[in-house]
C-alpha cells in the first residue's frame, strides 16, 4: 500500500500539526515555571534588566508577532488526530521542536536584528573587515549553501569580490583556493562551531599571515570562536532539532546586513527591517495548504529549480527535503531543467519554482510545459499571473513589497514546511532523522562513528 492518508487524513493531519506546537508550548511553559523556582529572583531580575532595554513600541511589536502562533495553538489545545486528550506531560511528539522553530523565525529575525543592534555588532566588524579585500566563505551542510547564497548576493548588490568552497574542498587545496581567490578575509560558518572541518579549515587559516577570519555561529563559546579574529554569535537563532531552519534564515539576514554595512549601503538594511511583522501572518495564512499538498499526494520525486542567486536556496531546500522525510530530492538552475533533467517530469514529481525576477517570465513558461508533461508543480513568487496560477498545483505569492534582496529569507520557509510535512506523513520524525546529528565530529581517522553529538 502507497504511503499516504485514508480519506479525511488531511484534515487530521492539521490538527496534528497544531497540536503538536501547542504540546510543545505547554512543555515548554512548565519547564520555565520549574526553572523560576529553582533560581529564584535572580532570573526574573535578569529579565528584567533585558526588558528595560526594550522599548513599549518594540514590546508591543514583539508581543504582535507572537499572538497569531499561540492563537492558532490554542485552536488544536490539548487534542491529537484522533480526538483524544494529550496528557501536557507527554514526550514531544515527532516533529514538535521543528514545527516550533519554522514557525518562530519571525520573531526570531526581528531578535537578530535587535540584538546587532544593541550589542553594535555591525560597527565593531566594519572596524576589522573590509568590503573592497576579497572574501573567502568556508562551510559544510546548509551552512555551504548559506555561503554561496551570501556570496552570490554580496557580489551582486554590494559588488564585493567574494568565492564560496565546501570546507572539506578548502582542506585538500588550500594553496591553490588562497592563490585563485586572492582571500585576504575569510567567513567560517557553522551553527554548532563544532563542525570538524570548518575547525580545521579554521586552523588552516589561522597559520596564514595576513587573513582575518569571522566565526559565524549559533554556539557561543564553542571552539570556533577560539580559532577565528572575530566571532558573529546568534544564539538565540539555534534549534533543538537537528536539522537548520531559523538558523540558515537568521545567518542569512545576519549577512545580509553585515554587506550593507560594509558596502554602506544602508537602504538594504532598511528594506529587512519590516520583514517579521509582515511574514508571520503570510506564514500562519500559507502553512496549511503546503501541509495538505504534502498530505493528499505521495511523490517520488522532488525537484527545487531556482535562477541566480535562488538557485542556492533550490539547493538548500533539496536538502531540507533530504534531511527531514529520507526523500530523493534534486536541484537545478530553472532553465538548465529543460537539458534533459526533464525526463523525469510526471505524475510521481513535485517541481518546485522559487521564481526570480530577473527570469520570472522565461521560469513560468517552464512550469507550464512542466505542468502539461503531469508534474506536480509548487510555485514561490512574489505576485503570480492567472496563467501562473493555471500552471500551478500551488500558488504561493509572497505580496511584499521589499525589493527582491529582502525576500530571500521568506523564500527559503516553504521548503521547511514542505520537509516537515513530507517527513511526518512518512512516519518519520523530522527532529531527528535518522543517520544524522547536528554536528559532524570526526575522529582521528576522519570516521563521523567516532564522537556523535546532539549539539
Amino acid at each position: 500500500m502507497r504511503e499516504g492518508f485514508a480519506e479525511g487524513g488531511g484534515v487530521n493531519f492539521r490538527l496534528a500539526w497544531a497540536g503538536k506546537i501547542e504540546q510543545n508550548a505547554a512543555i515548554e511553559t512548565i519547564q520555565y515555571r520549574i526553572m523560576a523556582v529553582c533560581v529564584g529572583p535572580f532570573r526574573h531580575r535578569r529579565t528584567a534588566r533585558l526588558r528595560a532595554y526594550r522599548s513599549p513600541r518594540k514590546l508591543e511589536r514583539e508581543r504582535k508577532l507572537e499572538l497569531p502562533v499561540k492563537k492558532t495553538m490554542r485552536r488544536a489545545l490539548g487534542k491529537t488526530a484522533g480526538g483524544k486528550k494529550r496528557s501536557r506531560f507527554a514526550a514531544p511528539a515527532a516533529g514538535q521542536h521543528t514545527l516550533e522553530e519554522i514557525f518562530s523565525q519571525p520573531r526570531i529575525w526581528a531578535e537578530t536584528a535587535r540584538q546587532l543592534h544593541q550589542q553594535g555588532t555591525l560597527e565593531e566588524l566594519s572596524k576589522i573587515f573590509s568590503a573592497e579585500r576579497p572574501w573567502l566563505f568556508v562551510a559544510c551542510g546548509s551552512s555551504y549553501y548559506l555561503s554561496q547564497l551570501v556570496a552570490a548576493m554580496w557580489g551582486k548588490y554590494f559588488s564585493i569580490p567574494c568565492t564560496a568552497v565546501a570546507a572539506s574542498e578548502f582542506l585538500f587545496a588550500p594553496a591553490e583556493t588562497l592563490r585563485r581567490t586572492g582571500a585576504q578575509q575569510a567567513a567560517l560558518v557553522s551553527r554548532s562551531g563544532e563542525t570538524t572541518e570548518v575547525l580545521r579549515a579554521a586552523e588552516l587559516l589561522k597559520s596564514q599571515a595576513g587573513i582575518r577570519t569571522l566565526g559565524v555561529t549559533c554556539n557561543a563559546g564553542g571552539p570556533l570562536e577560539k580559532l577565528c579574529t572575530q566571532t558573529l554569535k546568534l544564539p538565540w537563532a539555534d534549534e533543538k532539532s537537528t536539522v537548520m531552519t531559523r538558523s540558515f534564515t537568521s545567518m542569512l539576514l545576519s549577512f545580509q546586513r553585515l554587506g550593507a554595512h560594509l558596502a554602506n549601503r544602508k537602504e538594504f538594511t532598511g528594506a529587512l527591517d519590516g520583514l517579521p511583522e509582515k511574514v508571520q501572518p503570510w506564514l500562519q495564512e500559507n502553512a496549511a495548504k503546503i501541509q495538505a499538498l504534502a498530505a493528499n499526494r505521495v511523490f517520488a520525486d522532488f525537484v527545487f529549480l531556482g535562477q541566480g542567486t535562488h538557485y542556492w536556496l533550490a539547493q538548500e531546500a533539496a536538502l531540507k527535503i533530504t534531511e527531514m522525510s529520507s526523500s530523493y530530492a534534486q536541484a537545478y538552475h530553472t532553465l538548465e531543467f529543460r537539458h534533459g533533467p526533464r525526463s523525469i517530469a510526471g505524475r510521481d514529481t513535485l517541481i518546485t519554482f522559487l521564481l526570480s525576477d530577473a527570469a520570472a517570465e522565461e521560469e513560468a513558461l517552464l512550469a507550464g510545459e512542466l505542468k502539461e508533461l503531469g508534474a506536480a508543480t509548487l510555485v514561490i513568487t512574489n505576485h503570480g499571473t492567472p496563467a501562473l496560477k493555471r500552471s500551478s498545483d500551488l500558488l504561493l505569492e509572497l505580496g511584499l513589497e521589499e525589493p527582491e534582496f529582502a525576500r530571500l529569507a521568506p523564500t527559503a520557509i516553504p521548503a521547511h514546511l514542505l520537509g516537515t510535512a513530507v517527513g511526518l506523513r512518512k512516519g518519520l520524525n523530522p527532529d531527528a532523522p535518522k543517520n544524522l546529528t547536528r554536528a559532524v565530529v570526526l575522529g582521528m581517522n576522519g570516521s563521523g562513528s567516532a564522537q556523535r553529538r546532539d549539539d
